[in-house]
């Protein structure tokens, strides 16, 4: 149960649109400050920093000081654990359809 936990919040994270367009802009563009993030999302910065750090509580993200600025990156190995919780989920419906087709074909 606990890994479902951890699946949901992973999942609501990436459920917001504000979240994955963050996440997105990080996976094509590299570490991001949240000025130079609240600039593409025309977000305030406090309304930026929200949403980074539901992304890094789920471990989407992670950020970095240098000095007085913090820097958002990407961790592809998190996106990595969605796309596995989602091949196994859709394998385990391929099985139930193959099992539907053949009880189908026994009538």
């Amino acid at each position: 149960m606990a890994s479902l936990a951890i699946e949901a919040g992973l999942f609501a994270a990436l459920g917001d649109p504000t979240r994955l367009s963050l996440l997105q802009t990080l996976s094509r563009d590299g570490p991001r400050s949240i000025a130079a993030l609240t600039g593409h999302a025309g977000m305030t910065r406090q309304a930026v920093t929200k949403h980074l750090r539901v992304l890094e509580r789920v471990g989407l993200v992670r950020s970095d000081r240098a000095g007085r600025e913090s820097r958002f990156v990407c961790e592809p190995q998190k996106l990595g654990a969605a796309r596995a919780y989602l091949d196994a989920v859709s394998a385990q419906w391929d099985e139930a359809l193959v099992r539907l087709q053949l009880h189908l074909e026994e009538k």
